[in-house]
């Protein structure tokens, strides 16, 4: 591809926009962005309690809406809604990613400890399903403790950065025998930085999981590009 690759990026709130943009501008500034928003899902999700053929039906126009405009690929930033993620995959051939499954790629093939924290509850089961998809058949398994932060998804909300960035480093302490320390959400990367300097561990986080993986798959190797 001789051209720079546009990427569409598909939000479900505001929160999710900043990491994502910051982790293509550090690791992958080559990169074309373009941004879809649309911030009532999270609302239509907690309604309906479950994700339904209508939600699935909405991701799915979503989907369209991109290749109509000419993505080369689709990185959904919203954790919560795998199924219908999983429905714009099927519909298109260009790369359509989930938030959580680059991350979950790296974790499925480390052999030591890792501290999977989270801020959101919901976000850690389907994280971990993710990370079970990918563990190899043969070999070591990561050995995974997860861990909600009580209170930082709600100082995020309040517009309390610093609080938010505490609670996680405080939190991201207690595994200080891990190997890793992980953040299941991209709202969780403005915390990285803190929490390095606390926990003197590597700390992974999902947009620069998911612009690793992507910035790979559009690399000049032959066979890079096997959906075209």
């Amino acid at each position: 591809m001789n051209r720079s690759p546009k990427i569409y990026l598909i939000h479900a709130g505001l929160v999710s926009m900043k990491p994502i943009v910051d982790s293509f501008v550090k690791d992958w500034p080559q990169a074309h962005l373009a941004h879809v928003l649309d911030d009532s899902l999270p609302d239509e999700l907690a309604r309906a309690g479950r994700i339904t053929e209508g939600l699935i039906e909405r991701f799915r126009t979503l989907g369209r809406y991109c290749v109509a405009a000419g993505a080369d690929a689709i990185l959904f930033t919203c954790a919560t809604f795998g199924t219908a993620i999983d429905a714009v995959k099927r519909d298109h051939r260009i790369p359509v990613l989930k938030p959580n499954e680059s991350l979950a790629q790296e974790l499925g093939t480390h052999p030591g400890r890792v501290a999977l924290l989270g801020t959101f509850a919901d976000s850690l089961p389907s994280m971990m399903a993710e990370v079970e998809e990918y563990v190899p058949s043969a070999g070591a398994r990561p050995r995974i403790e997860l861990h909600v932060v009580e209170g930082a998804f709600e100082a995020l909300r309040r517009n309390l950065p610093d609080e938010h960035n505490r609670l996680i480093a405080a939190a991201a302490a207690r595994f200080m025998d891990c190997d890793v320390i992980a953040f299941s959400q991209f709202s969780m990367t403005v915390a990285a930085d803190i929490t390095r300097s606390t926990v003197a561990r590597p700390v992974l986080t999902t947009p620069h999981a998911c612009v690793r993986k992507l910035k790979a798959l559009f690399s000049d190797s032959p066979g890079a590009h096997p959906w075209t």
